[in-house]
């Protein structure tokens, strides 16, 4: 896709951040699996959920202005899929306490990234007057940092505690 204008680059945005969804459901169902701790788990099997309605939302979006969802592959969120891979779902962590600890600061980088990529979109959609567009990118990026508060009171309150 050729980009001239800040719809064009507002779309690439949407499309880059449909892909990062995507990539960052499969691994976050793996991190749920893999948590031994049950709140952890409960908080991650929300985030598939949030993931997937985001997804949807996103969507439903590009759709809207007539573009191909999967029209670009992000490549930044293929780099988290793979820490979180490592350093989580393949890593070799005997402590459970410890992993869990791991799978939180994996899940929450992930987490940051699309905070960035839903911040953007909300930003150029307000630029561009997009109002229905903002009210449902602006409830993702609102789920998106409810979950990433859930994560670290999580991790602050609980795990990190039991992994020291």
């Amino acid at each position: 896709m050729s980009i001239s204008t800040l719809n064009d680059l507002y779309i690439d945005q949407l499309q880059d951040l449909y892909s990062a969804n995507r990539q960052s459901l499969k691994v976050t169902q793996k991190l749920a699996d893999k948590a031994s701790n049950a709140k952890l788990t409960e908080a991650l099997q929300r985030g598939v959920k949030g993931i997937e309605d985001g997804i949807d939302a996103v969507e439903g979006l590009i759709r809207k202005h007539n573009a191909d969802p999967r029209g670009e592959f992000c490549q930044g969120m293929e780099g988290l899929v793979k820490e979180a891979k490592a350093h989580a779902i393949d890593a070799d962590i005997a402590d459970k306490d410890v992993l869990d600890a791991s799978i939180i600061s994996q899940y929450q980088r992930m987490t940051h990234y699309a905070l960035a990529g839903y911040g953007t979109v909300v930003a150029f959609a307000r630029r561009l007057a997009l109002t229905d567009d903002v009210r449902t990118l602006q409830t993702c990026l609102d789920n998106t940092y409810s979950g990433d508060r859930e994560m670290s009171q999580l991790a602050e309150g609980e795990v990190n505690r039991e992994a020291a």
